[in-house]
C-alpha cells in the first residue's frame, strides 16, 4: 500500500459502515442536550493563536507542546483548535453572555493536537461538548454533570465513574500553591523532568502528571481545597449536595485539577473501565476565560467528551451500531427498455422516501441478483419486456426466496408497507 493511500499518523478515515455508530452518538447528544435548553453552535476549526494562548494559559501542555500553529498569507498566526471551549467563548464574547446573561450551546466537531497517537487518542480527534456561559451558580455546575450523565446513559455507556473536585478561585490559590511546593520540593529530584520544570512555573500541573515515578508523591500531597477560603468550599459543598440529593454517585478526588488553567470552582472527570489504562471519556468544569480584546473574563461551565473514546466504551459495553441501511427493493432490469423503466421507477420511489437500488447499465440477471444479495436488499423486482407489456412483474422476497406477481403500478405501495 502506498504512503499516499493512508492518512497521516494520528488521523483516520471513517467509512460508511462505521458512520452509523458516530451518528448514534451525535444524534443522542442533540436529543439529550436539547432537553436541557442547549442549541448547537458551529465555530471555525482554526482561530487566532492568541485565543488559545490567552484562553488556555501559556503554561499548559496543550499550548506549549501540542498546538498546530501556522501563518496565513497576511502573516497572521492561526491555530487549529485543540479544544472547543476557547473558540466557543470567543464567539459568545460578542453576545450578552459577557454581561451575565445565561447562554446555552453545544458543539460537535474535530479538534487537533500534535501529541503521540495512542488508543482513543489521535492528532485529529472529535469532541462533543456543552457550554453554559454567563451565569455563575452551583446548581448550573451540577446540572451540567447531570446532562453529561444522561447523555452517556443514552448511548449505552453506563457504569462510568464520576470524580469531582474544586479549583477554588484565583484569590484562593497562593496558600495552596505554597503548601504544594513545600511538599514537592524535597522529592522533586526523583520526579519526572516535566514535574521538575513545573515546580516553580505551575505547581498545579504536577497533580495532573501521569508518570509512574511521580504517583506516590502526588498521592501524598496536601488537599489544596482545604486551604481555600470558606466561600469556595461552600460553593463546592452545594454542588455535592445537589448531586447527592439526586442519587448521583461520585467521588471527591482532591488531586483532580484538569489540564487547563482556565478552571475555577468545580472540575470533574468521568472514567470507564472498558478503556483500560487510558480510561477518561469526558471531563470539564467551571471556568473563566480571559480573551484578547475583552475587558472582563467570560464565565461558564461545560464539558467535552471524546467521540473516539465514547465509541470504544460503547464497544466494550457490547453496544451494536445500527447496520448500514439496505435497499427496500432492488430493481432488476432485463433489457434496455426495462432498464429505462426501472431508472424512472427508482427515481419515483426515492422521492417517496424508499431506498431503491438499480444497475447503471445492462447486466445479466445473475450479476444483478448477486448485487441485490450483496446489498442485503429486502425485495427484488424483476422487470423485462414481457413484464412491461403486461404491467405485471415478479417480486421476490429475499429472506425466504418466495416469489409472486405484482402490478407495476403497485410497487410503491408495496414498498411502503
Amino acid at each position: 500500500m502506498s504512503r499516499i493511500s493512508t492518512p497521516p499518523p494520528g488521523t483516520g478515515d471513517i467509512f460508511p459502515d462505521e458512520v452509523n455508530a458516530w451518528l448514534a452518538v451525535e444524534n443522542a447528544a442533540r436529543r439529550v442536550f436539547s432537553l436541557y435548553g442547549y442549541g448547537e453552535i458551529r465555530t471555525p476549526v482554526f482561530e487566532y493563536t492568541e485565543v488559545f494562548q490567552r484562553g488556555l494559559g501559556d503554561e499548559t501542555e496543550v499550548v506549549k507542546k501540542e498546538m498546530y500553529t501556522f501563518e496565513d498569507r497576511g502573516g497572521r498566526s492561526l491555530t487549529l483548535r485543540p479544544e472547543g471551549t476557547a473558540g466557543v467563548m470567543r464567539a459568545l464574547s460578542g453576545t450578552d453572555a459577557v454581561n451575565g446573561v445565561e447562554t446555552r450551546v453545544f458543539y460537535i466537531g474535530p479538534m487537533f493536537r500534535g501529541e503521540k497517537p495512542a488508543a482513543g487518542r489521535r492528532r485529529q480527534f472529535h469532541q462533543i461538548g456543552v457550554e453554559n456561559a454567563g451565569r455563575v451558580a452551583p446548581a448550573l455546575d451540577a446540572e451540567c454533570i447531570l446532562a453529561l450523565s444522561q447523555f452517556l446513559e443514552e448511548i449505552g455507556v453506563g457504569g462510568f465513574n464520576l470524580m469531582i473536585n474544586t479549583r477554588g478561585v484565583p484569590e484562593d490559590r497562593k496558600p495552596a500553591e505554597d503548601a504544594l511546593r513545600e511538599h514537592f520540593k524535597p522529592v522533586i529530584d526523583s520526579m519526572c523532568e516535566d514535574c521538575r520544570s513545573r515546580l516553580e512555573r505551575n505547581v498545579w500541573r504536577i497533580l495532573d502528571c501521569k508518570q509512574p515515578e511521580c504517583q506516590a508523591h502526588i498521592a501524598a500531597a496536601p488537599d489544596a481545597a482545604a486551604l481555600f477560603a470558606q466561600p469556595s468550599r461552600d460553593y463546592f459543598n452545594q454542588v455535592c449536595d445537589i448531586l447527592t440529593s439526586l442519587d448521583v454517585k461520585f467521588t471527591v478526588e482532591p488531586r483532580l485539577v484538569r489540564g487547563l488553567d482556565y478552571y475555577v470552582h468545580t472540575v470533574f472527570e468521568l472514567t470507564h473501565e472498558g478503556l483500560g489504562a487510558q480510561n477518561a471519556i469526558a471531563g470539564g468544569g467551571r471556568y473563566e476565560l480571559n480573551l484578547p480584546g475583552i475587558n472582563k473574563p467570560v464565565r461558564g461551565v461545560g464539558f467535552a467528551a471524546g467521540v473516539e473514546r465514547l465509541l470504544m466504551a460503547r464497544e466494550a459495553m457490547g453496544v451494536k451500531p445500527e447496520p448500514v441501511r439496505a435497499p427496500e427493493i432492488y430493481l432488476v432490469s432485463l433489457g434496455a427498455k426495462a432498464l429505462a423503466f426501472n431508472w424512472k421507477l427508482a427515481y419515483e420511489l426515492r422521492r417517496a422516501g424508499i431506498y431503491a437500488a438499480v444497475e447503471a447499465e445492462e447486466k445479466s440477471m445473475k450479476s444483478q441478483m448477486r448485487s441485490a444479495d450483496r446489498l442485503k436488499a429486502a425485495k427484488v423486482l424483476i422487470v423485462g419486456d414481457a413484464e412491461l407489456e403486461g404491467g405485471v412483474a415478479d417480486l421476490k422476497q429475499m429472506s425466504d426466496g418466495s416469489q409472486r406477481k405484482i402490478a407495476l403500478s403497485a410497487v410503491k405501495e408495496e414498498c411502503m408497507r
